[in-house]
């Protein structure tokens, strides 16, 4: 199953392009289902359409910033998309539409962050007399270019070099570092170490718990007493990675599966008691289920444990 990305541009797309066509690879764990932009004449928007890929636009002009913004939200939603990478997107995001993708928006910036944000990169390396330039991929958050970096390629400054010259050499070093960034990023939400290292935080992070192995599996505990929480990884060979929480019985095992049959599933030699959660999906609310984790600890711990967290939370 490959991770479903959105593309924003405003140009030429030839990052967008780059992207495009590493998706076209067997072993590329994403495709773009969508390329979008606020420029109805971008250039860019030509070449998706001819390689079969859904275009959306909408002019920015007479809309302000959040109105146009909520409209490239609701296209990339009803796209399907999960992802979305800014691809030479020339507009400054509102912090509404940032905070509805956050962790699962993208942008490549032409300089090596955190040097250089903002524009005229090149030519500000050249005039600091850097020995390097570069090119990073980023996570989008409400300040301008400074979300976390995931991944960085170095670009030597030549003798004589200007911001032409050296921006032709850094747009080369992006279209190589975008698709494998991008890629190896989608993959963590379907990779089971990464998983089930994400569930291991949230589980630890329940007063008194603690990790053993138990049927094969990593599982979470009061210490001293009852499991809440396992993480299935292909068990018995049903290729699912998920977590196993408490519920309180069949009826509201029967409603999770009624309600997303593809997410909740009935595990294995569990009984009623329990639900699988699908993690592999490659839509993962970690607050979802860092809920649900704690709701199955709070199903299991002492009743003194839970009226001491009672207490504590009336302060």
């Amino acid at each position: 199953m490959k991770a479903k990305v959105a593309v924003l541009i405003s140009g030429a797309g030839t990052n967008m392009a780059a992207l495009l066509f590493a998706s076209k690879l067997r072993s590329c764990p994403y495709e773009i289902i969508l390329v979008a932009s606020n420029n109805p004449d971008a250039e860019g928007l030509k070449i998706a359409a001819a390689e079969g890929i859904p275009t959306f636009t909408k002019s920015h002009i007479g809309l302000d910033r959040v109105a146009h913004d909520a409209i490239m939200h609701d296209a990339i939603v009803k796209s399907g998309a999960t992802y979305v990478a800014l691809a030479g997107y020339m507009r400054i995001l509102s912090k509404e539409f940032v905070a509805k993708w956050d962790g699962r928006m993208l942008n490549i910036h032409p300089s090596l962050l955190p040097k250089y944000k903002g524009l005229h990169t090149h030519q500000r390396a050249i005039q600091a007399k850097d020995s390097v330039a570069g090119t990073s991929v980023h996570l989008v958050t409400a300040e301008l270019d400074d979300g976390p970096v995931l991944g960085q390629i170095e670009v030597a400054i030549l003798p004589g070099d200007t911001e032409d010259t050296l921006a032709d050499r850094v747009k080369m070093a992006e279209y190589q570092l975008y698709p494998k960034t991008l890629a190896d990023f989608v993959a963590r939400d379907t990779n089971p170490e990464y998983l089930t290292a994400q569930v291991r935080t949230l589980a630890l992070a329940q007063p008194d718990a603690d990790e053993v192995l138990s049927h094969g599996m990593p599982c979470f505990g009061i210490i001293g007493g009852k499991k809440f929480a396992y993480v299935s990884v292909d068990h018995h060979g049903d290729g699912k990675t998920a977590l196993l929480v408490k519920i309180s019985g069949v009826e509201e095992q029967l409603m999770l599966i009624d309600s997303d049959a593809e997410r909740y599933y009935r595990p294995a030699y569990f009984g009623d008691g329990w639900v699988g959660i699908r993690l592999d999906l490659g839509d993962t609310d970690w607050d979802h289920i860092g809920d649900w984790i704690a709701k199955s600890w709070r199903a299991v711990a002492p009743k003194k444990l839970t009226r001491l967290m009672d207490v504590a939370g009336e302060f």
